[in-house]
């Protein structure tokens, strides 16, 4: 009786308005890590925002600089229990993408909650202070009932994941120690349908490069020097479309994985159909094996002239941004130097490659047969009465990396998004139902993993 009426209090956490009345306040915080940002609501948002209702929870919490310079600050928050009890560590950003305010539709502002029907729209909606919000607020509602979880806990909040989690390794690595866990359990990224809760142990990786040509320092008229002078927006253009074809298949063979084995593939067989396009992608691949088990690239930017008033005249320069999404199996060191030589062998030497601003991601799987893994999966299957859906990967990147590889935790993320969201675009929202599970998810996951504390300590 005492599991149940936690779990409908974590219920009506979320049905009673609290919870968006909770977000609101975080959502207000303009803790934007990117070009709009300012360093101080960077801070704000883990000084005045978080660390408060930490310590009100029984966690020491310490907010530290981050070690390399210009970066985010960072928090670290742990509830000690017991050294008998395994540790769970949490993870979350409190940063968020540019507002850019003027895309967003007549009626909304991306930092003030707008709740219409099952949606709360507002930046950081979906990506990702309510992920982290539900989590601990799932915490909080054991703490409230027990007096104590049943386990360790930590939670390491970081400012700049919306930047390629600048600085996060660094730290990893100098305090280590202090984030030792026996698992990762977070929150981030959307569901792979809206009404089936997902898991993932793993993400894309993600390098993002500027493709440039330089040829000249001044624009020239059109007419004058039409058919005398190279145009670099047509170079840009050809060379881009010698790196992928029509259809976006990639023409760089270093940077196919070779990773979508027959176990990924049976892995990926059943999942629910995604939103795409039937003609775009690599053509002998599933939708679901083109985004899980497949590397894309993808045009995130193109500068030349002013598409706003063009002038007749021919460009001296062009600038495209573009970005690598890629999988395990994928050397990541090789990813740059295989399109320089790839761009010369095609004739486009003078196309400059040179890397973009902000941190790359490293692709990371996790074993989807590990203890955790299934206990976290049967625990959700019994909660919402159904199986989630199970994946590799994610299908975007975060920092995986530095849990597996830094501290060599198992790392499994249980997403309270959506694929429809809008995150890093106009108009993010989150979905009140989904929250709402997500509630009950990790209330009985956390009170699960409380119950089953000395089994899990001896597998970790």
């Amino acid at each position: 009786m005492e599991r149940d009426t936690v779990v409908k209090q974590a219920s009506d956490y979320a049905l009673s308005g609290q919870l968006a009345n909770d977000l609101a306040h975080l959502v207000a915080r303009k803790s934007v890590s990117q070009s709009e940002g300012v360093p101080e609501e960077l801070q704000a948002y883990l000084q005045q925002n978080m660390q408060p209702w930490l310590a009100s929870l029984g966690f020491e919490t310490e907010i530290f600089a981050n070690p390399r310079a210009g970066g985010a600050p960072l928090l670290l928050a742990s509830r000690f229990e017991s050294a008998d009890l395994p540790t769970v560590l949490v993870y979350g950003h409190g940063d968020v993408c540019n507002g850019e305010a003027h895309r967003w539709r007549e009626g909304l502002d991306p930092f003030l909650l707008k709740q219409e029907g099952d949606k709360l729209y507002g930046r950081g909606t979906a990506d990702n202070k309510i992920q982290h919000l539900i989590n601990i607020k799932s915490m909080e509602q054991i703490i409230k009932a027990k007096g104590k979880l049943g386990f360790n806990a930590k939670i390491i909040l970081e400012m700049a994941e919306e930047t390629g989690s600048y600085g996060l390794r660094e730290f990893f690595h100098a305090h280590k120690e202090a984030l030792s866990a026996d698992v990762l359990i977070a929150s981030d990224g959307p569901r792979l349908a809206a009404d089936t809760p997902t898991m993932f142990m793993g993400s894309r990786g993600g390098l993002a490069f500027n493709l440039l040509v330089n040829l000249r320092e001044n624009d020239h008229h059109s007419g004058n020097f039409g058919g005398l002078l190279a145009d670099p927006v047509i170079i840009l253009s050809h060379a881009i479309a010698s790196i992928v074809d029509q259809r976006g298949q990639i023409q760089i063979p270093e940077w196919l994985p070779t990773s979508l084995t027959p176990d990924i593939r049976a892995a990926l067989k059943d999942l629910p159909p995604r939103k795409h396009d039937a003609d775009w992608g690599q053509a002998d691949l599933t939708p679901s094996e083109r985004v899980f088990g497949w590397n894309s690239m993808a045009v995130l930017a193109i500068s030349a002239g002013n598409i706003n008033a063009p002038q007749n005249a021919i460009s001296g320069s062009a600038k495209a941004t573009c970005q690598l999404r890629f999988v395990v199996g994928t050397d990541m060191d090789g990813i740059l130097p295989a399109l320089r030589r790839h761009l010369d062998a095609h004739g486009f030497g003078m196309v400059q490659v040179e890397m973009a601003r902000g941190e790359s991601f490293k692709a990371t799987r996790f074993s989807q047969d590990h203890p955790w893994v299934k206990f976290v999966e049967q625990s959700v299957s019994k909660t919402c009465g159904k199986p989630p859906h199970v994946l590799p990967n994610l299908a975007g990147s975060l920092p995986n990396d530095a849990f597996t590889d830094i501290l060599g935790l198992p790392t499994i993320w249980v997403p309270h998004s959506h694929a429809e969201c809008g995150q890093h675009g106009p108009n993010e929202h989150a979905l009140l139902s989904i929250a709402e599970e997500g509630m009950r998810i990790m209330t009985s996951l956390f009170l699960d993993i409380g119950e089953n504390a000395e089994r899990l300590k001896q597998i970790s």
